[in-house]
């Protein structure tokens, strides 16, 4: 006889992650006010039923920035070992800004920086985001002085760039993709004004 464990796993892992969509989709038109009744009534839920799943409005936004992050490390795990490591970053690179056009997660990012999930998630994306990076320099796809808090800095700033153009065309920040990355290109380059940073 089957144990009904798993079905109910599978159910949870399903509200959960309905929750977490509503979530996004509430805190992107409300942000911080934005409730937890607000997030309940759009997921179709009771509050009851959200408290299950996230002990706090706080345990929401970092298990929905985590998450996100998470996302973009798997990303950058599954271009590790292509073939051409220039077309690789590039990739990773175009997936970050899609995924930042399609979810701002700009509020929540900040509103939970300090959240140890949000925290090892980002540990993990620096770590999978220098093998990208430190691939494309020994490859000389991109500038020996460029380094992976350059790029990790520049991941959303394609969308950002067209984000004063009235009704621009879903596909104008691919033009400022292909402008940064050009940038990052050893040909033609100029010795960089100021050290990289190092980020936290």
């Amino acid at each position: 006889m089957s144990s009904p464990t798993r079905p109910q796993r599978a159910d949870a892992t399903r509200n959960r992650g309905a929750l977490l969509a509503a979530a996004e989709a509430v805190f992107a038109e409300k942000g911080h006010a934005a409730s937890v009744a607000d997030i309940a009534a759009a997921a179709g839920v009771a509050k009851g039923t959200v408290f299950r799943h996230f002990a706090s409005k706080e345990d929401l936004i970092a298990s929905i920035v985590s998450e996100h992050i998470a996302g973009l490390s798997s990303a950058a795990r599954g271009l590790a070992d292509a073939p051409d490591a220039g077309e690789a970053l590039l990739e990773f690179l175009t997936v970050a800004a899609d995924q930042r056009r399609q979810h701002d997660l700009t509020f929540v990012q900040s509103a939970s920086d300090s959240d140890p999930r949000v925290i090892c998630a980002r540990d993990e994306l620096h770590e999978s985001l220098e093998v990208l990076v430190g691939r494309a320099r020994d490859a000389g796809a991109i500038r020996d002085d460029i380094t992976e808090a350059d790029v990790f800095l520049l991941m959303c700033a394609p969308v950002h760039a067209v984000e004063n153009v009235p009704d621009p065309s879903p596909t104008l920040w691919r033009r400022y993709l292909a402008i940064i990355f050009d940038g990052l290109r050893p040909q033609g380059a100029h010795p960089l004004p100021h050290p990289a940073p190092v980020l936290p």
